[in-house]
């Protein structure tokens, strides 16, 4: 029996939230103005770095057609599923979490943040965690998946003794990173799975 179309199911929400995100305008990362609110955002690259060409030539080709990164931000200060605490300002969670990432592409010495584009939605706090699972799901970004750890927050002095992300392996530049232990893969490795990644994605939906 098929299944009805049920447009409350958590799924079809988040896809439509998902959804909701690329109606947004795509803006320059390097000067977004502030803004107030929580919720999800989407990166976009159209630079010449060789682990990206088949995304970025999409996004030259048509703005913000293939998101390199998606992420959130929460409302951390708010209880879920209070209707009077998710009206209340949150700040601006969401472009402060954005200008974190700018702040680590801005540091990578690989990287031009004049090469990036951003969109943003801001949400109801209760949907954020949801609609962030969802939108990476049907995008695949790249940076969510193999070449993961923009995201990372430095470990602070006394616990470094993790290992490297890939994601700084391949973008060097990040102050706190360079402490941590270096990878057994090479950069080169790292960027090969990046565009074999890409390649099986993008040409199954070309």
């Amino acid at each position: 029996m098929t299944k009805h179309f049920d447009p409350l199911d958590y799924d079809n929400l988040g896809a439509s939230i998902a959804r909701a995100l690329e109606e947004q305008p795509v803006r320059p990362l390097e000067n977004l103005e502030k803004f107030d609110g929580a919720g999800i955002y989407a990166l976009y690259y159209t630079g010449q770095h060789p682990a990206y060409q088949l995304l970025a030539a999409k996004n030259r080709e048509q703005t913000g057609t293939r998101a390199i990164y998606i992420g959130k931000a929460d409302a951390e200060n708010k209880r879920k599923g209070d209707p009077e605490e998710a009206k209340k300002p949150v700040g601006p969670k969401l472009f402060g979490r954005i200008t974190k990432h700018r702040r680590s592409i801005e540091d990578a010495n690989n990287l031009d943040v004049a090469d990036f584009q951003v969109r943003a939605l801001t949400i109801m706090p209760t949907w954020i965690p949801l609609a962030e699972v969802v939108a990476i799901r049907m995008h695949e970004p790249v940076w969510n998946g193999p070449l993961d750890g923009l995201g990372n927050n430095d470990p602070g002095a006394g616990r470094r003794a993790g290992m490297k992300s890939r994601w700084d392996t391949i973008h060097p530049g990040r102050p706190w990173a360079d402490l941590l232990a270096q990878r057994r893969e090479t950069a080169e490795n790292i960027e090969q799975d990046a565009i074999e990644y890409l390649a099986a994605r993008i040409s199954k939906c070309d």
